[in-house]
Formats: structure tokens, C-alpha cells, sequence
């Protein structure tokens, strides 16, 4: 039984992460592709929506894919009762949403928002629709269909925005995106799927489910709120322009962050939940998680921040530079983003919903104190308050762990240091080729910078045998061997 988990773990892994790495790729390049054909107010308005989108469809959801995905044997009454209550729900969504936009428009003096809404608030119910499917593939650990829907969603999505890009469409491109993007994946869910809605809304299913999934939901709309709510200010307090340097940043950093975070997430949470009773086994599995997305995710975080200047000229061009110092501060987060959303997977095997909530609360108490003192002060203010909200969430995240496994403060500091320390040795190195490469083009200091940056840090490793090199290395063949 092991041994078959391992197998679908690791072949999870793979195929996930190569979809991410793909999608990761195509969304680079759309993205570049846009970015050059739209200004930055263009982002700033569709920031503005997405604060609500974000918030929208974690309500829809409600924790309910989550509560199948670690239920012993979900029936199939269970399945229909969740897809019911998810479909009502982002109906009734839907239509506030719309309803409430003209106060919207009003409010930040952008009547294009009233256009805007009736249409990419539709992503509510086009997501419902394929939730259960999703749910049910990952718990099957059918990674491959996923992966293969999620890279072809991104493929249909990246052409339909640049098509409206290429034809003038302003910001109708990015909600041409996120909708086409949606559409697709719902549709190819139910055709890859085995599940046609079987099964009946049961009240007394519903009800038992009901709790840990609400838990779930309170929790993740709060950090959808957190995640999203210094754009509204932004865009009011500053200007829409601002808002889109400011997102532009956040994007960018999420191209890779957000890839590896999910690619992990997706196999980890429905894996560790098949282990959760061997305490030692589960240790050691989180400890390996852990070493592994510090070793491949700190010198991609720093080393984006080190090469900012020259990567932002290069590939969006001179209009997006003011994106720059945002960026420097916000690639920080990716450091910590990945190892707190570790640690929320362990939280989520083991407990019961009641102590994520209760530090969803602690945490976003600390960082409303970030958002009020740096929200008045400057942009720059609110991206460092990020980079500090993250920080806590680990610190947070993982001092709860210390209720249901065996790993300690210390053997964690012990995991993480070597990379981190050689991370830092690989920053130098790189800010070094940059100051005496001042002159060059910036096509090719970005090139050396890049060059430079790797060479350091795997030799680095090689040379110090990090264990989490040879970790990573024995994933890879063994991924690439299944």
C-alpha cells in the first residue's frame, strides 16, 4: 500500500509539476505579449475586480472539495450535495455581484466596471460547474488529466488574450483571460470525467460535511481578503496607474511562487492525508517537503529580485521599469509563501478546522496592524507589509504544527539554513556581475546574471553535499524512471 502511494505521489508530482512549469511558460509569454500591448491602468482595473473574484470563489467552493478530498469513502449523495450547494451558491453570487457593481464604478470613479462585471463575474458559475469533477480526479490521483486540462485551459486563455489584446481590446483581454481560461477547464472536466451527477441532495450528507468545510471556507476567505485587500486601497488611495505597476509585480512573482506552491499543494494535502496516522513517517515527510521547496524556491525568489532591473527592460520594456522596486520587495515573499502553505496542508490532515480558524484570526490580527501602518505611508510601505505578512503566516503556520508531528524548531531552522545561506552567497554573486557589467546591454547582463546565479548555487551545493540536493536529485530520477 506504501509503496503504490509513493508510486502515485511521485507520478503526481510529476505530471503536475510539468504542467506547472509548462503553464508557467505560456503564461510568461502572454503575459509579455500583453503587458506590451496594454497600460498599466488596464491591470489596475481588472486588480480591482479580483479582489472580489478571489473572495467570490472561495464562498462558492466553501471548503466542501477539501472535505471530499479527506473523507474516508464519500458517497455519491455527498458529491451531489456539495455540486448543489456550490452551483446555488454562485448563482446568487452572480447576480449581487452585478447588482452592487454601479456602486462599485462610482466609488473609484471607473464606470467601465459596470461593462466589465455582468461578464467576468461569470466565472462563479463556470467554476461550480467543474468543482466536483476536479475533486473527485484528485482524490483517483489522475494528475495526468488534470495536468493535461489545466496546461490546454492556459493555451486556449493566453490565445483568446492576445488575440483581444492584438485587436485593441484594453483591459477586455485580461477578462477575455480569466473567463475563456475558467470555460475550458470546465468543460474538459466533464469530459475527462467519470462523474455525470449521480446521486441526490441529501440534507443529512450536507449537514455532515457542513462544519469542517465552513471552518475551511471562514478561514480561506480571510486570506483571500488579506491577499487582495491592499489593491483596493491602492487603487483608491494612490491611483489606478499605480495599482497596476503594483500588480504588475505581484504578477510576475506569482508566475513562479504560485506554480510550485500548487503543483505541491495538489499532490501533497490528499498524500499526507493517507499517512496522517504514522507519526514518524509523516515527520520525515513533511521535513522533506520543507527541505525541498526552500532548496528549489529561495534562489528563485532572490535571484528574480537580483536580476529585476535588466529582466523587466528586456521583457516587458521601458514603460513597466516603476514596476521594479516593487518587485525587489514583493519576490521576497516567495521564500516564505510555500512553507506556510506546507505547514496549512499538515493543519488540515490532522485537525478539525476549529485551530486554523482560530490562527487565521491571530495572524490577520497582526497583519490588519501591518496593513493600517503601511497603508497611509506609500506603496513601498504596503509591499514590505506583505513580505512581513508572509513571514508571520510561516512562523504561525508552522508553530501549529508542533501539536501533530515530531518535527522540531530546530531541526527545521537545521533544514532550511544551508539553503538559505548559499542563497545569499548566490544574491552577492549576482549583484557583483551587475555592478562591474553595469555597461553592457541589458539583454546580455541578464544572461550573465542568470548564468552566474546558477553555476554559484549548484555548484555551492555540490560542493557542500546539501541534502537537499541529493533529495532533489533522487526525485527527479525517480520521477523520470516512473
Amino acid at each position: 500500500m506504501k509503496s503504490r502511494l509513493i508510486d502515485q505521489v511521485a507520478t503526481g508530482v510529476a505530471w503536475s509539476t510539468a504542467e506547472k512549469v509548462c503553464s508557467m511558460l505560456l503564461q510568461m509569454v502572454v503575459s509579455i505579449v500583453v503587458a506590451r500591448l496594454l497600460v498599466p491602468e488596464d491591470f489596475g482595473v481588472m486588480a480591482i475586480l479580483t479582489f472580489f473574484t478571489a473572495v467570490a470563489l472561495v464562498v462558492v467552493d466553501s471548503g466542501f472539495s477539501q472535505t471530499l478530498l479527506r473523507k474516508a469513502d464519500p458517497t455519491e449523495n455527498d458529491y451531489k450535495s456539495a455540486f448543489t450547494f456550490n452551483l446555488v451558491v454562485s448563482v446568487v453570487l452572480y447576480l449581487l455581484f452585478v447588482a452592487l457593481s454601479p456602486l462599485l464604478a462610482r466609488y473609484y470613479n471607473l464606470q467601465i466596471i459596470t461593462k466589465i462585471a455582468p461578464v467576468l463575474f461569470l466565472l462563479l458559475p463556470i467554476n461550480a460547474i467543474g468543482i466536483i469533477q476536479n475533486t473527485k480526479l484528485a482524490r483517483e490521483f489522475r494528475f495526468g488529466v488534470l495536468s493535461r486540462i489545466n496546461f490546454a485551459a492556459s493555451l486556449v486563455a493566453g490565445v483568446a488574450a492576445i488575440l483581444v489584446a492584438v485587436y485593441g481590446g484594453g483591459v477586455w483581454a485580461l477578462v477575455a483571460q480569466r473567463l475563456t481560461m475558467m470555460t475550458t477547464k470546465s468543460l474538459l472536466l466533464w469530459w475527462r470525467g467519470d462523474w455525470r451527477g449521480e446521486g441526490s441532495f441529501s440534507g443529512s450528507a450536507w449537514y455532515e460535511m457542513a462544519p469542517f468545510s465552513f471552518r475551511l471556507m471562514s478561514t480561506d476567505i480571510v486570506s483571500a481578503l488579506y491577499n487582495n485587500v491592499a489593491q483596493l486601497f491602492i487603487g483608491k488611495v494612490y491611483s489606478t496607474n499605480t495599482l497596476g505597476f503594483f500588480n504588475q509585480a505581484q504578477k510576475v512573482k506569482d508566475l513562479t511562487v504560485q506554480s510550485a506552491v500548487l503543483s505541491v499543494q495538489t499532490v501533497t494535502y490528499p498524500a499526507l492525508a493517507k499517512i496522517k496516522d504514522d507519526a514518524e513517517k509523516f515527520a520525515e515527510s513533511f521535513r522533506k517537503v520543507l527541505l525541498i521547496n526552500i532548496f528549489v524556491m529561495a534562489p528563485v525568489s532572490v535571484g528574480l529580485l537580483a536580476v529585476a532591473e535588466p529582466l523587466f527592460r528586456v521583457l516587458l520594456g521601458e514603460k513597466w521599469l516603476p514596476t521594479v522596486p516593487y518587485f525587489e520587495v514583493i519576490a521576497l515573499s516567495g521564500i516564505f509563501y510555500p512553507l506556510a502553505m506546507v505547514a496549512y496542508n499538515v493543519l488540515k490532515v490532522h485537525s478539525n478546522g476549529a485551530i486554523i480558524f482560530r490562527l487565521e484570526l491571530l495572524k490577520k490580527g497582526v497583519m490588519t496592524a501591518v496593513l493600517a501602518l503601511t497603508i497611509p505611508q506609500s506603496t513601498m510601505a504596503i509591499a514590505w507589509g506583505l513580505v512581513a505578512m508572509t513571514l508571520v503566516e510561516f512562523i504561525v503556520n508552522f508553530a501549529a504544527t508542533r501539536r501533530y508531528t515530531t518535527l522540531s524548531w530546530w531541526q527545521m531552522v537545521r533544514t532550511l539554513l544551508p539553503s538559505v545561506l548559499l542563497t545569499v552567497a548566490m544574491y552577492l554573486a549576482v549583484k557583483a556581475v551587475g555592478y562591474y557589467a553595469a555597461s553592457w546591454s541589458a539583454a546580455l547582463l541578464l544572461v550573465a546574471q542568470i548564468a552566474v546565479g546558477v553555476v554559484v548555487y549548484l555548484l555551492g551545493a555540490w560542493l557542500f553535499r546539501l541534502e537537499a540536493l541529493k533529495e532533489f536529485v533522487k526525485t527527479i530520477k525517480g520521477v523520470l524512471k516512473r
